[in-house]
């Protein structure tokens, strides 16, 4: 692993430094290497301080991976899926398991409900099996239920990428564990976590964002009210990406999430060509924080780049006051202050930097515990 790499994965490895703190990180501070080294100056006004992981600790991790035969991937890396570094708080780093390149092709999110019917099972695998016939990767969560039955119609025509919610080495749910290799084999399996991270209730949004992110669309096929496979849609709308829900019966529950999805304008699924007529080359408008307005990670022309810690952003107070224990979306505190989004932008992540805000999936802000 060279200096440079193990930097960024020590940088990304460190609690505290989200995927947008990382980015202003190495925009303001040339090198990861260079912004390791800023971290101590950035904590006096932190209760914790940043402790990146020892270089040794990084070093085993990389070693680890090598030996399972994956390898990882970093945002400015040029194997990193373009689709997903369109987002603002895509992963600074992804371990992959398989064909990295895959990662790059057009792909469909195929999601559900993990206790679906024997008929939304059939759907999902019928789909996603005429869908990667059709030339599309098959994106999904490796969860049982919709997931399991999409990747194993995908796995019958073309490719496919499982995206886990621990780490690479830990696939879930465990029965899933010979599904996951076979997508190794021929397609890619994916994770943002360490490796041996088990899946917590706090990851599956995460991984949500990314099996998202991957697509340039997601059908959903079974989905309760206030499930997780809701919160994927919700993302994929929020990214710009189109959303398609295969209706299903009245009187079945697990269907009212996707059937209020059509209610609301998502495209209606009864076959592949359903998706096909209605999928874009690229996503629409991109989100509040999209990378035209982010710091740039080319420190080249990063504005801040010759004053690595710059003066404190106006409207500070007037966004703390916006911001609870509660997250709110980020839009929402836009709407409420005076800032231009780049503004609100800067704010934010300078609030993350010093601990007292914490940024987020789907472009929700909350107040930290020392904020």
């Amino acid at each position: 692993m060279t200096p440079d790499t193990l930097a960024r994965l020590r940088l990304a490895r460190t609690e505290g430094i989200g995927p947008l703190t990382f980015r202003k990180l190495i925009a303001r501070h040339r090198d990861p290497e260079a912004a390791l080294a800023a971290l101590p100056a950035l904590s006096t006004t932190r209760a914790t301080p940043y402790q990146p992981p020892p270089a040794a600790e990084a070093e085993r991790e990389g070693a680890a991976l090598a030996q399972l035969g994956g390898r990882f991937v970093f945002l400015d890396d040029p194997l990193y899926p373009p689709l997903l570094a369109l987002l603002p708080d895509a992963p600074p780093v992804i371990a992959v398991l398989g064909d990295a390149p895959l990662l790059a092709a057009p792909a469909v999110a195929v999601v559900g409900a993990r206790n679906a019917s024997a008929a939304g099972r059939r759907v999902a695998e019928q789909l996603a099996e005429a869908l990667a016939g059709k030339g599309l990767t098959v994106v999904s969560g490796l969860a049982r239920g919709v997931d399991t039955a999409a990747h194993e119609g995908a796995l019958r025509s073309g490719g496919t990428i499982a995206v886990l919610p621990g780490g690479i080495d830990v696939p879930y749910p465990p029965e899933n564990a010979g599904l996951a290799a076979r997508i190794a084999g021929r397609g890619a399996v994916v994770a943002e976590s360490p490796l041996g991270t088990a899946p917590l209730n706090r990851h599956f949004p995460r991984r949500n964002r990314i099996v998202a992110g991957l697509s340039l669309g997601v059908v959903v096929v079974e989905a309760a009210h206030r499930s997780g496979t809701l919160i994927t849609a919700r993302l994929a709308l929020e990214h710009g990406r189109e959303v398609f829900a295969v209706p299903g019966s009245p009187l079945d529950p697990r269907c009212r999430g996707s059937n209020d999805l059509i209610r609301q304008g998502a495209h209606l699924v009864e076959t592949a060509e359903d998706v096909l007529d209605h999928l874009p080359d690229a996503p629409r408008a991109g989100p509040l924080f999209d990378p035209s307005r982010m710091a740039p990670a080319n420190a080249e022309t990063a504005p801040e780049a010759a004053d690595p810690l710059g003066p404190p952003p106006e409207g500070t107070g007037e966004v703390l006051e916006l911001i609870g224990m509660s997250p709110v979306s980020v839009d929402e505190v836009l709407r409420r202050c005076h800032l231009t989004a780049p503004e609100l932008q800067a704010v934010l992540t300078d609030l993350e930097l010093e601990g007292r805000v914490e940024l987020l999936p789907g472009h929700r802000v909350m107040r930290s515990a020392n904020g």
